[in-house]
């Protein structure tokens, strides 16, 4: 079964202000879109096809530029429209938020770090909050289209919640004031799935 690009969960326009249609549009229906494309010619005929993409991306080679710059654009965006909602911002409840409180002290303090990580890489990437076994949250940042579910990449746990800091997912809105993109993003955030995502992965 080849991979596809799964449906946007929420209209084109249903994140403004904080991220506008035109950029979902592009970001979706072109990015996102060019990925699933080129990762299905990248895995086609080889040992990968049929594997999920969690598999494909836990025992990647990374010397396979093609998987990984793909996969990683596939797998990303996927989790990246699911965390985001028009009812999102606010804070996490529950276990989630013991788990942020206990590894930074407080949501501030997390939400200072998750900035940071997202502010502060280079050119193109990416700004996680991770799981680990045993339900420690872990922030940190990956380039390009890296993940932490690839071998050796950023803080190596499961991803439950990614900011995609590529200038093309936000340079239409805020051109190079990527610090009030970061910012806004914490109003569109899905708290209800991100502690889906930790309490599935944890």
């Amino acid at each position: 079964m080849a991979f596809e690009l799964p449906n946007l969960p929420y209209a084109k326009d249903a994140l403004e202000p904080h991220i506008d249609a035109r950029t979902m549009e592009i970001h979706h229906g072109k990015h996102h879109n060019g990925y699933t494309t080129k990762l299905n010619g990248a895995i086609e005929g080889t040992d990968l096809e049929g594997k999920s993409i969690e598999a494909i991306l836990k025992n990647l080679d990374m010397g396979n530029t093609a998987v990984r710059n793909n996969g990683g654009g596939f797998y990303n965006h996927s989790l990246f429209w699911n965390v985001m909602s028009p009812d999102g911002g606010g804070k996490p409840s529950g276990a989630l938020a013991d788990a942020i409180e206990s590894a930074y002290g407080s949501f501030d303090a997390f939400k200072e770090k998750f900035s940071s990580a997202a502010g502060s890489r280079f050119g193109s990437g990416w700004a996680w909050l991770c799981v680990h076994p045993g339900g420690k949250v872990e922030v940190c940042s990956s380039p390009n289209q890296d993940n932490p579910l690839m071998p050796g990449v950023g803080c190596g746990g499961f991803p439950i919640l990614g900011l995609d800091v590529w200038e093309h997912a936000y340079y239409l809105n805020y051109q190079n004031r990527r610090p009030d993109y970061v910012s806004a993003f914490f109003n569109v955030i899905n708290w209800n799935k991100v502690s889906e995502l930790y309490e599935a992965n944890k």
